[in-house]
């Protein structure tokens, strides 16, 4: 792989480089360095002597403390059910095993071809007729038709209806309220009779 050339480096910024090039040391501070020393909580000193208790215990562990186990193994046997099923999954599978082709029957296929009924041939002759018109229709066989517009006057009852209608929308639009009469309400108290008092009684 070939060197990049100087172009192909990156660029410094200009005033950063005119800072570094400018740069004295004697602005530097001198500084003392101080040390902090850590020292472990309580808790942090019971952790880690329970870790080296651990540790200690695995490396001096004397495999002559373990006692001989015998491993007892049970064997589970099937019930009826399980049998059952058992029994029917190696039938299956000797019978297709055991299967011989030779058993096979020899079968001829009998290619069967429909026609059409009478039907099925007119409506396929209409379908086509349909189709040869369409296709070999020619606008020059279309006649000239000419429009007549027509304007239907309103009869002398639309006019009368009318006339009410717009009647009846100039008085509620023109209608002023100067025209309307004071009036005082009357509240009138209707006391209950003798028959009524007797009926609320005997309820």
């Amino acid at each position: 792989m070939a060197a990049p050339s100087v172009k192909d480096l990156p660029k410094v910024d200009d005033n950063l480089k005119t800072q570094l090039e400018n740069f004295s040391q004697s602005k530097l501070k001198d500084v003392e360095t101080q040390e902090k020393l850590v020292l472990p909580t309580a808790e942090d000193v019971k952790q880690e002597k329970q870790h080296m208790d651990m540790i200690q215990g695995v490396e001096g562990f004397s495999h002559d403390k373990l006692k001989q186990v015998a491993t007892a193994e049970k064997v589970v046997l099937p019930n009826a059910e399980d049998v059952k099923l058992e029994k029917k999954h190696m039938e299956f599978i000797h019978g297709v095993e055991g299967f011989s082709p030779e058993r096979l029957k020899h079968i001829d296929t009998a290619e069967k071809v429909i026609l059409p009924n009478a039907e099925d041939v007119k409506q396929e002759r209409q379908h086509n007729q349909f189709i040869q018109g369409v296709e070999g229709f020619k606008a020059e066989q279309l006649k000239h038709i000419q429009t007549d517009e027509k304007t239907i006057l309103p009869s002398a009852e639309d006019i009368a209806n009318e006339k009410q209608r717009q009647q009846m929308l100039d008085g509620v639009t023109n209608f002023s309220v100067d025209k309307l009469k004071h009036t005082e309400t009357q509240e009138k108290v209707v006391l209950p009779t003798k028959e009524v008092i007797e009926q609320e009684k005997a309820a």
